[in-house]
């Protein structure tokens, strides 16, 4: 059950309740789409990912592994069968835009490292590589600021999928 909280307006606001209903709403729509009902193969992608990535940054899922459609086409996931749409992670923070050469928008928002953009980052390849052939099917990686991630979410209403956040660490044995 969650708690109703609201403004001096009277109007509801979402409450943590409420965002956590999402997230796990969509965290098995992920699992139900991408991973086939596998919840292991689901916790072995995230593993993979939060040993690949450095404190201070945020791992999210985006696109139709979340929404369950195509944006461009409104089709369904894997509308072509399965395997056949791509998983898009993005890395929010800790300078992970450094990793990248090929830009959306410079130094902020990178082009994702995909089959459409196989250089976007050189570092990553090997990580992407290795996430493709566990899922059997592509995944594309992307950087981008705490900054365009808010405007993403609060601004543009972009529903994703909160896989990791990796706190920034303070001394080496909090890694």
């Amino acid at each position: 059950m969650s708690a109703e909280r609201y403004n001096d307006e009277g109007e509801r606001h979402h409450s943590r309740s409420d965002a956590d209903d999402e997230q796990h709403t969509i965290r098995e729509r992920v699992i139900r789409l991408a991973f086939g009902g596998d919840v292991e193969r689901f916790d072995e992608f995230v593993r993979v990912l939060r040993e690949s990535t450095p404190p201070g940054v945020e791992v999210i899922l985006r696109g139709s592994a979340v929404t369950g459609r195509k944006w461009k086409s409104d089709e369904p996931f894997d509308a072509d069968g399965p395997g056949t749409s791509d998983l898009d992670v993005t890395f929010v923070g800790a300078d992970m835009v450094a990793l990248f050469r090929e830009f959306h928008i410079p130094g902020i928002h990178s082009a994702p490292l995909s089959d459409a953009h196989p250089f976007a980052s050189l570092a990553l390849g090997p990580l992407r590589k290795q996430l493709c052939t566990m899922c059997g099917r592509p995944v594309n990686l992307q950087a981008t600021t705490s900054l365009v991630q808010f405007l993403r979410d609060v601004v543009m209403n972009q529903p994703y999928l909160v896989l990791l956040t990796k706190p920034e660490s303070h001394d080496s044995s909090s890694a």
